[in-house]
């Protein structure tokens, strides 16, 4: 009977469990949905303003003060790195947290640093490598100007010459059940490629110098917020397609542990019954 009493309370954990898994399955995909349709009506302004962005870069002379673009000898590098707060999310993380270590070791002749956007980022990594700052509170209210003062951040420390190449490390939403890693250029700007836009007649009104003082900062803010926006949309995806695997598994496992209840319990009325039957003949003989 102790081995029945065992698996009872295994049955009664594993239950829990599955309703936990189940709810919080149910809570992701509520968030899931706000965050896609964020990051999927944000998308096209984003892309299109950085593709302007980048004709508009590739027509700046010097005379223009393209610091964001000025190409220097790349000596210091800043790693943006965005994950989640919080876990339960599959390997939603940790693909980061690899991709980040990928990258310190891909630049080893560099002296390369790490900005935390993300509680898992922050604690990972800072145990091995040289993470200047933490910014994990963004998710608490994430809003494009709470984003826009870690961006202002990051463009000061390159335009005084800080770092000399930065760049962004995150998941990119692509559905529930998938996210790409993304690793994109934040400074020094890059041009578009191909002559046709390089050679663009543009018109400036009021002036060049005045249209990029303007545009590029709010493109540069639009870019880190649409990566952080692209991650917590992912999370949840992540999170909604971990929690209904682990659902599911708690579900295999507290069939398979009812079977193996009844059949233990079958088999002990099965010996009991025996007992009484043997103990019946032994008096009757």
């Amino acid at each position: 009977m102790a081995n029945l009493k065992e698996i009872r309370n295994r049955i009664a954990s594993v239950s829990s469990t599955m309703q936990i898994t189940s709810a919080m399955k149910m809570v992701s995909a509520a968030k899931l949905k706000k965050a896609q349709d964020a990051i999927t009506a944000m998308r096209p302004y984003a892309n299109k303003l950085t593709e302007l962005l980048q004709s508009l870069s590739a027509t700046m002379d010097a005379d223009t003060g393209s610091k964001y673009a000025s190409q220097r000898e790349v000596k210091n590098i800043l790693v943006v790195a965005i994950t989640s707060n919080r876990g339960l999310c599959g390997a939603f993380n940790s693909n980061i947290i690899k991709q980040a270590n990928r990258l310190a070791e891909s630049y080893s002749d560099k002296n390369v640093s790490f900005v935390a956007i993300g509680k898992k980022a922050n604690d990972a990594l800072s145990k091995k490598l040289n993470v200047i700052s933490n910014h994990s509170e963004v998710f608490d209210d994430l809003t494009f100007d709470n984003v826009a003062v870690i961006a202002e951040m990051l463009m000061e420390k390159f335009v005084t010459g800080e770092f000399d190449k930065i760049e962004i490390v995150y998941n990119k939403f692509k559905n529930a059940a998938t996210q790409d890693i993304m690793v994109e250029q934040f400074l020094p700007i890059v041009p578009s490629e191909g002559e046709a836009d390089a050679n663009t007649d543009y018109i400036f009104e009021p002036s060049k110098v005045e249209i990029v003082e303007q545009l590029i900062p709010k493109s540069l803010k639009t870019q880190l917020y649409k990566g952080i926006r692209d991650s917590f949309a992912s999370e949840h995806g992540a999170r909604m397609t971990a929690m209904h695997k682990a659902t599911d598994n708690a579900t295999e496992l507290r069939d398979q542990l009812k079977l193996t209840y009844n059949k233990a319990r079958q088999a002990s009325i099965t010996n009991e019954i025996l007992e009484i039957v043997g103990g019946a003949e032994a008096l009757n003989n």
